[in-house]
């Protein structure tokens, strides 16, 4: 490198969705929400939260990259975030410190922000329970990090695996973290009411009994399946 980066890369304007569509996401399940999504979309199966009993969320993604150990880029992802936003920190899934604790999320609580994801390490888990906010991780560590840069706010990132562009939606609950892209955002929202009704349906099916599913008792008895 010819000259060194600047400490911190940040975009200026980030796009946000649309509010009613946000609205349409509350409450959903992960699970739901991936199948309106053709059955892909959620981060590597680490990232899960730190209290699972506060997992549930829905928000705009404020992507920042730190980099391994450090968590510039997080503070000031932090003076920037708006009511709502998801902070989603891209460590290059460096587990070896912590890029954020209790403290953090009490700055993101108070900031209004819907929660922290990170494909890196957090630590202070007891006093990150008592906080409340969600806050997802791939591992936890006393270790701490450093506040040197460089970083980037705002940019796309790539987090547990899933491109993350700010004006993304995020979703997360116990079983882990979505990401919705803004421009399949209609799509996905209009498509998850069918996808709970079929749920609903085949669960009161379940409920009455239910054993297996009629289309693999029909390939069962069909001519596609050979018996040895």
């Amino acid at each position: 490198m010819i000259e060194d980066p600047p400490l911190l890369t940040i975009l200026r304007d980030r796009p946000r969705p649309d509010p009613a569509l946000l609205e349409g996401l509350r409450g959903a399940m992960t699970g739901h929400v991936i199948d309106a999504m053709n059955g892909a979309g959620a981060m590597a199966a680490a990232v899960k939260p730190v209290d699972p009993a506060a997992a549930a969320f829905v928000g705009v993604a404020l992507p920042c990259e730190t980099g391994p150990g450090d968590n510039l880029a997080v503070m000031a992802a932090l003076a920037l975030a708006q009511a709502g936003d998801v902070i989603v920190a891209a460590a290059d899934g460096f587990v070896g410190s912590a890029i954020m604790g209790d403290n953090v999320a009490w700055m993101a609580r108070n900031a209004g922000v819907a929660a922290l994801v990170t494909d890196g390490a957090v630590r202070d888990a007891a006093g990150i329970r008592q906080i409340g906010l969600p806050l997802f991780a791939a591992a936890i560590t006393p270790n701490s990090c450093a506040r040197n840069g460089p970083g980037r706010v705002g940019l796309p990132v790539v987090c547990g695996g899933v491109t993350v562009a700010a004006g993304d939606v995020v979703v997360g609950d116990a079983d882990g973290v979505v990401v919705i892209p803004r421009a399949l955002l209609a799509d996905v929202v209009g498509r998850l009411p069918r996808v709970i009704e079929a749920e609903r349906a085949l669960q009161a099916r379940l409920a009455e009994g239910r054993t297996h599913m009629a289309a693999v008792a029909d390939l069962l008895a069909g001519d596609r399946v050979r018996y040895v």
